[in-house]
Formats: structure tokens, C-alpha cells, sequence
């Protein structure tokens, strides 16, 4: 048993010593070809070099495109091999050569590339990985669409069959990850003005994929696919007493449906404003259960999670008799930043005898950073 702690121990310390000696993995992301990753990698290059940074190219792809071109001029380019395939001489990345000259940093382009066959390996993520774990770190390029769990959604979008791609996890082992992003409008006048194809293939372009609409959505889930990671990272890597909340609403609602109905509707702009998660709880008691509670109360009710679900909430419905108990147990367990509550139309008699229904949960609040909302 000693004997397998030991290996587990020495296991855990080579695995902690291979990471370090791993070089980073910077990824430049785009929603298309022309919004310039390749440029920006160059411009890049160019920055370390002057600050001595030993930094060669393996594999650039430049389209012929002038601007990026111009930008090859200095930075050093270790010589793709060539391989004769079906007849024809082709030529690759060398990762065998970049391990061997071991510069510090390597530009490699079109991360999502299949590999002629034949080769160590079929796709050039894999030769990253080979490039990484040798302690050379890389700065590589990708357009969303070639993201694995996108597959099928980007197809939608484009109705263009994506043949080549990378699986998810490339991006989850990246150290950092850079969304180049244009508006639909710049990406469009940068293709007419031919800087991203030449004269022959931009109508082709603007007729299929270039199109405002399907830019537009290709944007949305290359923004969205940088902000997860960097969420990811910061889940990691921030210490949880310094790490900013992200915003999350609790709406509590109860059968007083016209009540409801606002708190729903309030609790969701407010949501949307933060661009957040929001939740919506119903605490049934056991008088409201079953055939107890009214026909048009039940109603209202099932409209009221309607509308939640309609407006994008998650709905909770929980049976208990302590309401304020189940609130902050919710509140807590969900990791809420904000609770929402009706103003309660009550008499004083009410407020009087109810009083300790608020101070309860009013206490139960001021001991966590949870936020309480009154809506009118």
C-alpha cells in the first residue's frame, strides 16, 4: 500500500515537472479567413524578435495576401519538407525539424490542417502537441468553425460541409486564446477591396459564405467560445476571495399571479442587462398542494412558468413549509448574487404579525454577500 502511495507521489511530481517544461500554446481565433489571425501572429512575431525573443516560423499560410506578406521579411522560416504524394510534390510542416533547431517560439498557421498521408500524424494539432511537449512554445491560428462540438451548428449557419477539424480539448489545453474580431461590415468591404481573395472568387464569396446574417452568428460564437475560456481560466487560476462574482438572479414568486407576472418580467430585463443566468422559485406549501389550490391559480401559476421558461429562466418549484429556509438553501446551493421579491401588499396588522418572515430572511441575507430586490 506504501509501495503505491510512493508511485502515485512520484507520478503526481513528473507529471508537475513535464507541464513546466511544456512550452505555452497561444491560439489566435476568427469567425473567417480574412480577419487577419495571420497578420496578427506575424505583427507579433516581429514584436518578440525585437525583444530578443528566438522566434521562427514553421508553417505560414499567407493567401498572397500583400499586407501579410510584407510581413515574412525578417523573421526566420524553418524550410517545410516535401513529400511526393499520388504523383505530386507537396510540401509540410517540418516538426521533426522545429524539435531539432528547438526555437523558443514557433509560428505555426492552420491549426486545423489534415496532414498528407503518410505523415507522424494526420492533423497538425497533433504535431503542436509533439512541438509543446518538446518545450517550444507556439502561436497557432483557427476559425471557429473548425471547432469539433460546432460542427454541426456552424454547418447550419454557412451550408458549407466542414471536413477538417480540431477537437475541443486543443483549445482547453491553450494558455491564452484571442478572438480577432471584425464587424460583418468590415469583413465585407476587406473582401471587396480584395484583401482577402483575388478579383475571381470575391462575387463567388459574397453570394455563399459571406453573407451579413451568417457573419453575424459566426461572431456570436467565436466571442462566446473566448469568453469560456476565459472563464475557464479564471475558475482556475483566480483565488476564490479576489474572483469577481458573476451576476446570477434568484425571481421568488408565489400564486398572486399578477404579482408574479412582474416580478418574472423585471427579474428578466434585469438578467438580460447583465447578460446573466436567472432562476425562478415557487415554494409550494402544502395548502397550495394538489386539488387545495384554486383551478385559476394553478392556471396562472403554470402560465407564470410559461413565461419564465419563454424568457429564458430556469424554474424551480420546491415543496416546503419554511419559505424563507428554502430561499437562501437555494440561494446558496445556485450561487444567486440577487434575489428578487414582490413588495408585499400587506396591512399593518399583517406586517406586524409577518415581521419576522422579512427579519428572518433579511438575517439570513446580511450573512452572505447576497443582494435583496424589491420590485414594485
Amino acid at each position: 500500500m506504501e509501495q503505491d502511495d510512493k508511485a502515485g507521489s512520484v507520478k503526481k511530481f513528473l507529471d508537475l515537472v513535464k507541464k513546466s517544461r511544456r512550452g505555452k500554446f497561444k491560439v489566435y481565433i476568427g469567425m473567417s479567413a480574412g480577419v487577419g489571425k495571420t497578420y496578427r501572429m506575424l505583427q507579433e512575431a516581429h514584436a518578440l524578435l525585437k525583444n530578443g525573443i528566438d522566434i521562427q516560423i514553421g508553417y505560414i499560410e499567407t493567401h498572397n495576401r500583400a499586407e501579410t506578406h510584407a510581413l515574412l521579411h525578417g523573421i526566420p522560416l524553418i524550410p517545410r519538407r516535401k513529400i511526393f504524394y499520388k504523383g505530386k510534390e507537396l510540401e509540410e510542416m517540418d516538426a521533426h525539424a522545429i524539435i531539432n533547431i528547438h526555437p523558443e517560439v514557433v509560428i505555426v498557421d492552420e491549426l486545423a490542417h489534415t496532414n498528407v498521408e503518410g505523415s507522424k500524424n494526420g492533423k497538425r494539432w497533433q504535431d503542436v502537441s509533439d512541438i509543446l511537449d518538446a518545450g517550444i512554445s507556439v502561436i497557432s491560428a483557427v476559425n471557429i468553425q473548425h471547432l469539433e462540438s460546432m460542427n454541426e451548428e456552424i454547418e447550419t449557419i454557412t451550408g458549407i460541409p466542414i471536413t477538417e477539424r480540431i477537437p475541443d480539448k486543443i483549445l482547453e489545453t491553450a494558455d491564452e486564446i484571442v478572438n480577432i474580431d471584425l464587424t460583418a461590415d468590415e469583413l465585407i468591404d476587406r473582401l471587396r477591396t480584395g484583401k482577402i481573395y483575388d478579383q475571381t472568387k470575391i462575387k463567388r464569396a459574397l453570394d455563399n459564405f459571406f453573407q451579413p446574417e451568417r457573419i453575424l452568428q459566426l461572431r456570436e460564437l467565436a466571442l462566446k467560445e473566448v469568453a469560456h475560456h476565459l472563464e475557464r481560466k479564471i475558475s482556475l487560476e483566480v483565488p476564490k476571495q479576489i474572483k469577481l462574482r458573476p451576476e446570477k438572479f434568484l425571481a421568488c414568486i408565489s400564486t398572486n399571479h399578477q404579482t408574479a407576472k412582474v416580478i418574472i418580467r423585471k427579474t428578466a430585463r434585469l438578467a438580460s442587462y447583465y447578460r446573466s443566468p436567472w432562476i425562478v422559485l415557487y415554494v409550494q406549501r402544502s395548502h397550495e398542494g394538489g386539488d387545495r389550490i384554486k383551478l385559476d391559480l394553478q392556471r396562472h401559476l403554470i402560465n407564470n412558468f410559461k413565461l419564465a421558461t419563454e424568457l429564458g429562466a430556469e424554474v424551480l418549484k420546491v415543496k416546503s413549509e419554511d419559505v424563507t429556509e428554502t430561499i437562501t438553501r437555494i440561494a446558496a446551493e445556485k450561487e444567486i448574487t440577487t434575489i428578487c421579491i414582490g413588495k408585499p401588499h400587506l396591512s399593518l396588522f399583517q406586517v406586524i404579525m409577518r415581521t419576522a418572515i422579512f427579519n428572518k430572511l433579511l438575517k439570513n441575507i446580511t450573512e452572505t454577500e447576497t443582494d435583496l430586490v424589491i420590485l414594485s
